[in-house]
């Protein structure tokens, strides 16, 4: 005999689930090794505002290179030269001799190409530096170099724009750059980019949006790239939020010679910015462990987050430990920024990457951290370092706060391939979920370089990765000998979804041997039938569905359930219910609603687990 019937409309169970809210975690402070110097209070007011102009999508500008009145360099810039160079020498003699390797996939998730489209388009400089962000209400914002886009899901672009033009102001003829952000908690984007040339007068601008839609409008600022007023300039910038600040970082070089003197970090206060009105800010510097790009990490989910963040450092020339830095308060508070350091598996860069057709090497750059954010409690980031034999991978890190303690994975395919430039994001569906996506480059002497991504799960298995898009030719586009392959890559999630989509822009090759950018969106497929102690004997009832449609099944215990309907593509069409089930019979009704014909999937989790997954086929 049942122990209870539950009857739910489709129509009426179309709201998302809620994840409990992000806390920082305490830190043994014994095991402090150093802190930083805060700057003063500053305020200023806005700069401007945008209203964004209407913009010939035909028109697709271009514009001059990137403008630097130097070269900056890593500190370590000799020493990671010679490294690679050595090890290219091995990566050749392994190639010649055929000892090639392949991924090793450890599960069953695999990542699908949803919607794809191309991006921005190259605007006269490499690498392009590509960022995107998406909001709930669906609205995507892409940068590169010097061009912004905003594009609806469906892939039809609204406004394409190069960001002079965009940010309508006659004192600014130069930018470079751009990274994009959605803050979830505002329900806002945030843009940013720097004027060029990078030097001792260099700014760095600030746009927050007026609302959700990017059409509204944005809310301009100016702060220094010189806060030291010295003669040196601000470089290769991160962002992230918290509940209330916003934090930039970036990398001060002197001019003329180019050589690194410190990181800084931006500590910026949101409500002026959102409301248009005064910005309040600091900055920190003399920051302890001496890192070089620091990484601020936001919420892994878009979730309440804070006071402060953290910020993550590898060692860009190898080491075996990781940096991490605690700011531990907002600028209301009482502040300060603690350093301490984790040890971790070691790791070392690796040679350049070989391309089809042309003696052109793809830069590989170095070990910097590139891409991360936090959840419940763990730091999620990735880097490119040498998996064996001079050859990239992929490496991805879950630094636990609490313990100071680090675990690392590599992925890769020493012996055939080079896998750089990854970005990594959340493809949790709880806050306890460590999976993970991870968009990233791939290339080779047999192949045109691609941009990929792969899933690693809670348990940290590797699935195997997916295409995402193919180049048509090699990139020599400035450089015959050795192109730069990419400072960073765009890889965001869609926040609004329990079964979430993640978005990401790369870079592929052009038939005129340049960079341009593709974005895709990327879903998977349920793992499938998880067959359990905690649920049995599934029906559904009838099936083919006509009108109306029953899921029966047992449960040993009480748990909180979700139940979607996905496409045969693997994206989520409906969640059609999120609650408890009870110990013992369950039964769900539900309407086909406006479901079109054809075969669905019908998909009960608990928590992050998939425990039942079964195929429905909707009816005429």
């Amino acid at each position: 005999m049942r122990t209870k019937l539950l009857i739910i409309n489709l129509l009426a169970i179309l709201g998302l689930s809620a994840f409990s809210q992000e806390k920082k975690m305490v830190i043994d402070q014994s095991k402090k090794l150093g802190s930083a110097t805060k700057s003063e209070k500053y305020s200023v007011e806005r700069r401007g505002e945008i209203n964004t102009p209407s913009a010939d999508l035909k028109w697709r500008p271009i514009l001059t290179k990137k403008i630097v009145s130097f070269e900056p360099q890593s500190p370590d810039a000799e020493l990671i030269e010679r490294i690679k160079a050595q090890k290219l020498i091995i990566k050749q003699q392994q190639a010649q001799n055929k000892n090639n390797g392949s991924e090793v996939s450890t599960q069953s998730v695999t990542p699908l190409v949803g919607t794809n489209y191309l991006g921005n388009e190259n605007s006269g400089s490499s690498p392009m530096d590509n960022q995107l962000a998406i909001s709930n209400g669906g609205w995507i914002v892409s940068v590169a170099n010097n061009t912004i886009e905003y594009d609806n899901t469906s892939g039809a672009t609204v406004y394409y724009n190069n960001i002079i033009a965009f940010l309508n102001d006659p004192l600014i003829t130069s930018v470079c750059d751009p990274v994009v952000l959605y803050d979830k908690l505002a329900d806002r984007f945030i843009f940013f980019c720097q004027t060029s040339p990078i030097d001792a007068n260099s700014k760095i601008l600030i746009c927050f949006s007026k609302t959700n839609d990017p059409n509204s409008g944005w809310w301009v600022y100016t702060l220094t790239g010189n806060p030291l007023s010295l003669a040196e300039g601000f470089d290769y910038p991160k962002l992230a939020v918290s509940n209330n600040e916003l934090y930039v970082t970036g990398n001060l070089f002197f001019e003329p010679s180019g050589t690194f003197d410190q990181a800084i970090l931006y500590q910026i206060q949101k409500t002026g910015g959102y409301a248009g009105g005064t910005l309040n800010w600091q900055f920190w510097t003399g920051i302890s462990g001496s890192p070089f790009t620091l990484l601020p990490v936001s919420d892994g989910q878009g979730l309440s987050y804070g006071p402060g963040c953290y910020l993550v450092a590898t060692a860009s020339s190898g080491s075996a430990s990781i940096k991490l830095y605690d700011l531990t308060d907002d600028m209301s508070g009482s502040p300060s920024l603690n350093y301490y350091n984790v040890p971790t598996t070691p790791y070392s860069p690796s040679a350049d990457a070989s391309q089809l057709g042309t003696a052109c090497l793809l830069d590989n750059g170095d070990c910097r951290t590139l891409s991360g954010f936090y959840l419940n409690g763990v730091i999620h980031f990735v880097f490119h370092s040498d998996i064996g034999s001079g050859w990239n991978g992929i490496n991805y890190n879950r630094l636990t706060v609490g313990s100071l303690t680090n675990v690392s994975s590599t992925f890769g395919s020493a012996g055939s391939f080079d896998y750089s430039y990854p970005s990594v994001v959340s493809f949790a569906t709880s806050s306890i979920d460590k999976s993970v996506m991870i968009g990233f480059g791939r290339a080779s002497s047999t192949i045109y370089p691609e941009v990929r991504v792969v899933n690693c799960d809670n348990a940290m298995g590797w699935s195997g990765s997916t295409l995402v898009k193919s180049s048509s030719s090699f990139v020599s586009y400035t450089s015959t000998t050795n192109e730069r392959w990419g400072d960073y890559t765009g890889t965001t999630r869609k926040h609004n979804s329990t079964s979430p989509s993640i978005w990401m822009n790369g870079m592929y090759g052009t038939p005129l041997n340049e960079w341009s950018t593709w974005v895709s969106e990327i879903h998977a497929l349920p793992v499938g039938i998880t067959e359990n102690n905690n649920v049995n004997d599934l029906k559904v009832f009838p099936n083919p569905v006509i009108e109306t449609f029953s899921v029966e099944f047992s449960l040993t215990e009480t748990t909180d359930l979700e139940i979607g309907i996905f496409d045969i593509t693997g994206k989520l069409v409906k969640e059609i219910y999120h609650g408890r089930g009870i110990q013992g019979d369950n039964v769900f009704s539900f309407n086909k609603a406006n479901l079109s014909a054809g075969t669905y999937f019908l998909n009960i989790k608990n928590n992050f687990n998939t425990i039942k997954n079964e195929k429905i086929i909707i009816a005429d």
